[in-house]
């Protein structure tokens, strides 16, 4: 019978990972250090890679991507240290003399399935965190950016410890290959319904997940006063919808919420933005990203096809099955019941649904599975504390879009349908590691009442013990106390 390439991969990087190797500090700096290395040099074959998958402008893969990257590998360099160290805990009365610390642990052995959208970002990103705790790690990147994925493995073979990081590219089957192994940590990134697959075999092992999936992330746009304020907003909506792989991002906007007496002059502002921003033809502009294949293009188009959304088009709609491109499209007040409202767009279409109230936005968003984040353009108080309080997101931001993804210091991650688990920062170090409790105790002093037998004196010195009552221990042993 042929040997298992994917089981005597597990089974190279767990005895790697069992040699102690990965744990040390030294290694771990070595192969960060690499990693910036990789990217600095590198940088036009990432570039010419993610052209070739999704037709991305220069710019926007070093925004996105490749300047996002070296920006969590010098946030990690810096706090490795300082994460790697125990922390002190305090322990119970009945302990004394006695001293605790939490001692972070790498898992072991993790498993990175990163999705095609941002290929490098997707990847890289949970791999610093996975290298930051200690761990060896196998990464498969979507088969859907072949370029993408054939640069990661070239790159991360040739720079990083291939005893240690090895990376895997295939289709489906590879990826059930992989799932049908026994993993210290599962890191996915995709789609809900591939998710429940990871999810389905990661539970015949009891194996930990982490799920960053997407959903339909609304904005909510307030009738702002003063036009600076509206122009703003509206570059900041259509940038993060429009201008960042045109869409097929799960952090982009999916909707916008507005009151009914506001929006024409919100429609005539996006169009004007659209104009400056991309042009009369978007395509020639070479500032949008195109579709990844056919099959997101034909269900893009499907959504745009369905009469009721076709009829509330309001902006663009032109579609381009060659070139795998799709104009930047506003539809306004679309049924609640179509596709373009209930699924994650995933693409250039922007649909805006009007209330009467822009309150009454508290109750739409409650209506819809829990959004990984929720944006808000507003300068009422009172509204951004009841957006923060009466709904339920991975993230809230006002004012502003995207910009809560390059944050170090902010965990990243769902809630709900829209995932669990969170990184980014010291978060990915968390999310791969596990705290060991370490308790150092004295034989100098020890409590007789914790021993049998048991009598009505030793029930009163524990009640004392758990409520730390110091006296009323003093006074118990000493016999002035009943």
């Amino acid at each position: 019978m042929a040997a298992d390439p994917c089981k005597d991969l597990e089974a190279e990087l767990r005895e790697t990972f069992e040699s102690g190797r990965t744990k040390e500090e030294s290694w771990r700096r070595l192969q960060l250090n690499n990693l910036l290395s990789l990217l600095e040099e590198k940088e036009d074959v990432i570039f010419q890679a993610l052209e070739q998958d999704l037709g991305k402008h220069p710019i926007e893969s070093y925004r996105d991507e490749i300047g996002p990257l070296i920006k969590s590998l010098n946030y990690a360099l810096n706090g490795l240290k300082k994460w790697m160290s125990g922390r002190k805990a305090a322990l119970p009365l009945a302990a004394f003399p006695a001293s605790a610390v939490l001692v972070p642990e790498p898992l072991g052995v993790v498993l990175i399935i990163s999705s095609w959208n941002f290929p490098f970002g997707l990847s890289l990103e949970p791999l610093i965190g996975a290298i930051c705790a200690g761990n060896a790690v196998v990464l498969k990147p979507s088969e859907l950016a072949p370029a993408s994925a054939s640069v990661l493995a070239d790159l991360i073979h040739t720079y990083l410890d291939v005893k240690a990081i090895k990376v895997v590219q295939g289709g489906v089957s590879v990826g059930e290959q992989l799932l049908q192994l026994k993993w210290d940590k599962i890191f996915f990134t995709g789609s809900a319904p591939v998710a429940r697959i990871v999810m389905t075999a990661a539970a015949k092992n009891l194996t930990p997940v982490t799920m960053e999936l997407g959903g339909k992330c609304p904005a909510v746009v307030d009738s702002l006063s003063s036009s600076w304020d509206k122009t703003i907003a509206m570059k900041r909506i259509l940038a993060s919808k429009f201008g960042i792989c045109s869409g097929q991002a799960c952090i982009s906007i999916d909707y916008i919420i507005a009151e009914k007496k506001f929006v024409s002059t919100l429609v005539e502002l996006l169009k004007a933005g659209t104009l400056s921003m991309f042009g009369v033809n978007p395509k020639e502009t070479n500032s949008m990203a195109r579709i990844i294949n056919k099959n997101h293009f034909r269900r893009l188009k499907n959504l745009l096809n369905e009469p009721s959304s076709k009829a509330s088009i309001v902006y663009g709609g032109s579609l381009d099955e060659d070139n795998l491109f799709i104009e930047p499209t506003i539809l306004l007040d679309p049924p609640l019941e179509t596709g373009v409202m209930t699924e994650e767009i995933f693409g250039p279409l922007l649909p805006i649904i009007t209330l009467e109230k822009i309150e009454d936005s508290i109750k739409l968003i409650k209506s819809k599975p829990k959004p990984l984040v929720l944006y808000a353009f507003t300068n009422d108080e009172g509204l951004k504390k009841r957006l923060s309080s009466e709904t339920s997101s991975g993230s809230v931001v006002f004012n502003d879009a995207i910009v809560q993804y390059a944050a170090d210091s902010i965990p990243f991650g769902g809630v709900g349908e829209s995932g669990f688990g969170r990184y980014h920062g010291k978060f990915s170090f968390d999310e791969f590691s596990y705290e060991k409790a370490v308790v150092r105790r004295s034989y100098l002093v020890d409590f007789w009442f914790r021993y049998p037998p048991w009598n009505d004196h030793k029930l009163q010195l524990f009640k004392s013990a758990y409520r730390f009552d110091y006296l009323g221990i003093l006074l118990i042993m000493l016999g002035f106390k009943k």
